[in-house]
């Protein structure tokens, strides 16, 4: 019987050293936003919806039979801290793909980080365009795509003068130098344009402008918890929607949460809003509410990040390796039925292909589309309008103006963003 007993125990020994195998590595991929700091709240919603798509596919078996592991980390709303970590992310932690960064000054400060190291970055963004690299995938609308059809639908519906007003840095900046052309373009004038630091809150300068100036319709390029600051001071001023409306390029649910009844009668522009009626957007409104909580909004830029993961994960299973080279050649060729529809990625700029859709805020203070244009928007980074020299000029001064950076130097607030 010891006998037995003792075969049975090295039969089983023998076993596990020559047929037992480790399970193989996880997939690591870097998710990188502000969890802190001004831009916080927009980007914290974006982690959960990368995180809840990596979820989908580990929920599925993972890829290639390997798990996907986030390795999350804090960009604190600082460009600095965000270069910082997308180096950690790639060099020490090796993912095989970042996921993240929210505002233009971010993304052009990790750009050639990613550029350097070979890596693959995943933008969810909507953005102000002028700008392709091999080692970025865009999910979020350039101009032809979000501020060009809302601004000409803005002159057909709502006036001819118009007021700028946006954060300062770049996106704002670039997007209203492009807007300012269209306008001239279109017979309209812009009667003023103003810029915020990033993270102050301080609107009194732009309030009395506004006043002074009496636009027809304000194109609002501000980004962050700024924009609650700035339709509160609209509202107490007395500056009404159905007087002087406020057309967004920055203001989503997440936003539209914080402002309340602040921004009824209110327009924004993006690809995507909550209000979609399909069902794949059912599912995946009905899946974040499940994980993160029924009272949660779902925005625009949380399904492009939530689209980049799939997207990813689709041209990794084609690919049959999460090496970033081979990755970068199939991306190129991904489509999906999205929430908003279906988005494709350009094959020549790696952005993606979007329907444009315009939304009013209703008295339930949610958006309600009241434009969608009729077909897929192809992606023109640079519009057709100016030169690339010429937008190259305008940009290379902006930072050489601002020190060598993405955005102007304002003393740093509390929960800022600066260096």
């Amino acid at each position: 019987m010891k006998k037995m007993v003792l075969l049975m125990i090295v039969i089983v020994v023998v076993f596990f050293f020559f047929f037992h195998k480790d399970p193989l590595p996880p997939i690591k991929v870097g998710v990188l936003h502000s969890l802190s700091g001004t831009m916080a709240m927009n980007e914290r919603p974006v982690m959960e919806a990368t995180l809840l798509a990596i979820e989908d596919i580990n929920a599925q078996g993972g890829l290639l039979g390997r798990h996907i592991e986030a390795v999350v980390v804090d960009g604190e709303s600082n460009n600095a801290v965000f270069a910082r970590k997308a180096k950690h992310l790639i060099v020490d932690q090796k993912v095989s793909a970042l996921f993240g960064c929210w505002t233009s000054s971010s993304r052009k400060t990790v750009k050639p980080i990613v550029e350097n190291y070979h890596s693959l970055l995943f933008y969810p963004l909507q953005y102000e365009g002028l700008e392709q690299s091999d080692y970025i995938v865009y999910l979020g609308a350039v101009p032809n795509q979000q501020i060009f059809p809302a601004v000409d639908w803005s002159l057909k519906h709502l006036g001819s003068r118009v007021y700028l007003v946006g954060s300062d840095y770049i996106f704002p900046r670039v997007a209203n130098w492009l807007i300012r052309q269209q306008i001239q373009i279109k017979h309209g004038r812009v009667v003023g344009e103003r810029y915020i630091p990033v993270g102050h809150r301080n609107m009194s300068d732009v309030i009395a402008d506004i006043q002074t100036l009496h636009p027809d319709v304000i194109l609002n390029t501000i980004n962050g918890d700024a924009n609650i600051a700035f339709f509160h001071a609209l509202k107490e001023a007395g500056i009404q929607a159905k007087d002087t409306p406020v057309m967004s390029f920055s203001v989503g649910e997440i936003e539209l949460t914080a402002l309340g009844a602040d921004a009824v009668g209110d327009y924004a522009s993006w690809s995507y809003f909550q209000s979609i009626d399909n069902p794949v957007n059912t599912d995946f409104v009905g899946r974040y509410h499940a994980r993160f909580g029924a009272d949660k909004a779902v925005s625009d830029p949380m399904e492009a990040a939530w689209i980049a993961v799939h997207l990813w994960a689709e041209a990794v299973k084609s690919a049959q390796t999460d090496d970033v080279n081979a990755v970068r050649r199939v991306i190129k060729h991904q489509s999906m039925v999205a929430p908003e529809g279906i988005v494709s990625i350009d094959h020549g700029t790696r952005h993606a292909w979007k329907t444009g859709r315009i939304a009013q805020v209703d008295a339930n203070q949610h958006f309600r589309v009241v434009w969608s244009s009729k077909q897929l928007i192809r992606p023109i980074p640079y519009p057709l309008f100016i030169s690339k020299n010429k937008a190259k000029s305008f940009m290379d001064a902006l930072y050489q103006t601002w020190g060598g950076r993405w955005e102007a130097p304002y003393p740093l607030v509390q929960g800022g963003s600066h260096e």
